[in-house]
C-alpha cells in the first residue's frame, strides 16, 4: 500500500517554526491537496515528504516504513518519489523523449514511448522544451516524475505558472492520468479551485498547523472551524446571537446546522454565497441591500452587497448568471438551508463580513493571492 503518514511532524528554520505537530494520512491511489496561504508551510510539507528536508520531530513513512523520524532519514532517491516542481525544470538541450528517460535504463526505453503517450504528447518526442507550451512542459515533467513508477507523486503548485484555460485543460488530464495509474498523490496549492477539482481530500494547513483533513464536500458543508470554512470557497461570516439553536443576524432568523444543541449567545454565522437568493422586488421575509459589485463569471455571477440598515454590512451572493444587475441597484436578500455557527466563547479569532480563500482573518472581499509559498 502507498500510503504517507505524517505523525506529529515538526520543522524549524533557525529561529522560525515552520510546522508544528503535523499529523498527515494519504490514503493508496489517493489524492490529497494540502492548501493554504503563502508561507503557511505547504511546500515545507511536500520537501519532507521528499526528503529534500529533514524533521526536526515526529515521522514520515511511506508504504509503512519510516522515511524521517528526525534521527535517521533514507535519501529523497531511494524513498520511490516522483516530484513535478512549480516550473518543470526540464533540461533545455534534450528533446522531449530525452527529458523523460534521463537516467532510464534502455530495456526500460519502451515504456518512455508509453508514458509520453499517456501524458497527451505522442507526435512530440523529439521536441525540445522551448517548441512546447507551458502545458506541455509540465506533461513532460509528470511523464518524467512517473517514470520511476513512484510509490507517490508530489506536486508542487503545478499549474501556477500557466493562463487560466491552460489550467483547467491540464487539470483534468493530470487527475485522469493519476488515476489511471493509481497513484498516491500530494499536490500543493494555494488554489481552492485547484484543490477542489483533484483532491479526494483537502488537507489545509494554517501558520504551519494541520487545521483539517477532510472531504472536499463534507469540508465545504460542515467545515469545524472558521478557518477551514473561508479556505474552502468563499464565505459570509456574520455576527449572530444563537437562541434556541436559531441565529439571529442582519439578514433575519437563520435555521442551524449542527451535530447537537449549539449553546445560546454571541457567535458567527457561515452563510455560503448561493445561500443568499437575491429578488429585484421586495418579497416575504427578505431584507433589503444594494448591489456593490457584480463579476460575471458565464454560468453564475458573483455579487458584492451592502445592507445599508446594518451599518453597511458587506456581504456575497452568487446567483445565475442571467440575472443582470448593476452597482446601486437595490435588491432583497432570502437566506436558503441552514447556517453554521460557532460560538465567540470558543473562538479568538473574530470574524465579520465576507471572507474569502487566501483571508483566514476574514474582511474585504479581495480574492487569494497568486503567489506560491515562501516555506
Amino acid at each position: 500500500m502507498s500510503t504517507i503518514e505524517l505523525r506529529g511532524v515538526a520543522k524549524r528554520f533557525g529561529a522560525t517554526t515552520v510546522l508544528t505537530d503535523v499529523d498527515l494520512v494519504v490514503p493508496d491511489g489517493s489524492t490529497t491537496a494540502v492548501l493554504g496561504a503563502s508561507g503557511s508551510g505547504k511546500t515545507t510539507l511536500l520537501r519532507l515528504i521528499a526528503g529534500f528536508e529533514q524533521v526536526d520531530t515526529g515521522t514520515v513513512s511511506i508504504d509503512g516504513r519510516i522515511v524521517d523520524d528526525g534521527v535517521r532519514s533514507v535519501r529523497a532517491q531511494h524513498r520511490g518519489v516522483g516530484y513535478v516542481p512549480q516550473e518543470g525544470a526540464l533540461f533545455p538541450h534534450l528533446t522531449v523523449m530525452g527529458n523523460v528517460g534521463f537516467g532510464v535504463p534502455r530495456a526500460e526505453r519502451a515504456k518512455v514511448a508509453e508514458l509520453v503517450e499517456l501524458v497527451g504528447l505522442g507526435g512530440l518526442g523529439r521536441r525540445y522544451p522551448h517548441q512546447l507550451s507551458g502545458g506541455q512542459q509540465q506533461r513532460v515533467a509528470l511523464a518524467r516524475a512517473l517514470i520511476i513508477r513512484p510509490s507517490v507523486v508530489l506536486l508542487d503548485e503545478p499549474f501556477s505558472s500557466l493562463d487560466a484555460s491552460l489550467r483547467a485543460g491540464l487539470r483534468r488530464d493530470v487527475a485522469r492520468i493519476l488515476a489511471e495509474t493509481h497513484t498516491t498523490t500530494v499536490l500543493v496549492t494555494h488554489d481552492q479551485n485547484e484543490a477542489l477539482a483533484l483532491a479526494d481530500r483537502i488537507a489545509v494547513l494554517s501558520q504551519g498547523r494541520m487545521v483539517v483533513s477532510a472531504d472536499p464536500h463534507e469540508l465545504y458543508r460542515d467545515p469545524p472551524d472558521l478557518t477551514a470554512a473561508t479556505s474552502i470557497g468563499e464565505a459570509n461570516i456574520l455576527p449572530a446571537v444563537v437562541e434556541e439553536n436559531r441565529a439571529r443576524c442582519v439578514l433575519g432568523v437563520v435555521r442551524l446546522h449542527s451535530h447537537g444543541p449549539v449553546a445560546d449567545g454571541p457567535a458567527q454565522l457561515l452563510l455560503r454565497p448561493e445561500q443568499l437568493v437575491l429578488h429585484v422586488e421586495t418579497a416575504h421575509d427578505t431584507v433589503g441591500a444594494v448591489v456593490v459589485d457584480a463579476q460575471f463569471h458565464g454560468h453564475d455571477t458573483l455579487v458584492d452587497l451592502v445592507v445599508a440598515d446594518a451599518g453597511r454590512q458587506a456581504l456575497l451572493a452568487r446567483v445565475p448568471g442571467d440575472l443582470v444587475l448593476s452597482p446601486g441597484q437595490p435588491v432583497w436578500v432570502e437566506v436558503v438551508g441552514q447556517g453554521r455557527v460557532w460560538s465567540l466563547d470558543n473562538h479568538a479569532d473574530h470574524h465579520d463580513g465576507v471572507a474569502t480563500p487566501g483571508q483566514p482573518n476574514g474582511g474585504g472581499t479581495d480574492r487569494a493571492p497568486t503567489g506560491g509559498d515562501s516555506l
